[in-house]
Formats: C-alpha cells, sequence, structure tokens
C-alpha cells in the first residue's frame, strides 16, 4: 500500500509537470539545480546507481533507491524508467517521506 501511495505521488508529481525521467534529463536536472529528489531504480545497473550517487552527492540533492523499472516508468507513464528527478521541493519532500517509509516496513 505505501509503495502505491510513493509511485501514486510520482505519477501526481509528473502530470503536474514536476518530474523528468530517464538518466540525460535526470542529469541533467541535477546539474543545472533543479532536482530536488533523485529516484534510481532499485534493479539499475549498478554503473547508474554508482553514477547518480556520487553526482547527486556532489550537487547536495538527495538521492533515494526505489522500487524497480517497470514501476517507475508506469507511474510517470513511460515504458519503463531507471531514474528521475523531483523538480519541485513539497512534492520531492512527499515523496521522499513515502519512499522512507516503505523502505522502512521492508527491513522490518
Amino acid at each position: 500500500m505505501i509503495v502505491n501511495k510513493a509511485l501514486s505521488m510520482i505519477g501526481i508529481a509528473t502530470k503536474a509537470g514536476k518530474t523528468v525521467t530517464g538518466e540525460f534529463s535526470t542529469e541533467k536536472a541535477v546539474k543545472e539545480g533543479d532536482a530536488h529528489l533523485v529516484v534510481v531504480a532499485i534493479d539499475a545497473s549498478d554503473n547508474t546507481k554508482k553514477k547518480f550517487q556520487n553526482m547527486c552527492n556532489y550537487y547536495h540533492v538527495t538521492m533515494k533507491m526505489f522500487s524497480d523499472k517497470i514501476s517507475l516508468g508506469n507511474a510517470c507513464g513511460k515504458e519503463f524508467r531507471a531514474s528521475l528527478a523531483v523538480t519541485d521541493a513539497g512534492l520531492a519532500r512527499t515523496i521522499g517521506k513515502h519512499i522512507d517509509n516503505c523502505n522502512n516496513l521492508e527491513v522490518q
């Protein structure tokens, strides 16, 4: 249920025009200072995960590992996506909280 809530919030942010998806667009948003949250699929390649982790650390952008490429893509109305960036601070905070809640439940 919480996974669905996080994915639903990503869908809402996408419909509001507050996300960018795909590696190139996500990287551009981070480097231009537009990204407030980067979400990378858990099943993304190790190279992609490391690339975004290093980039987000350098540019001081929060990064979360969440869901899989197909679910992230579906939430954005695409076939699959390994990464996306949320460009609205309020939506980024809300989506980050839902992802944290979901990740905390998985650990227990």
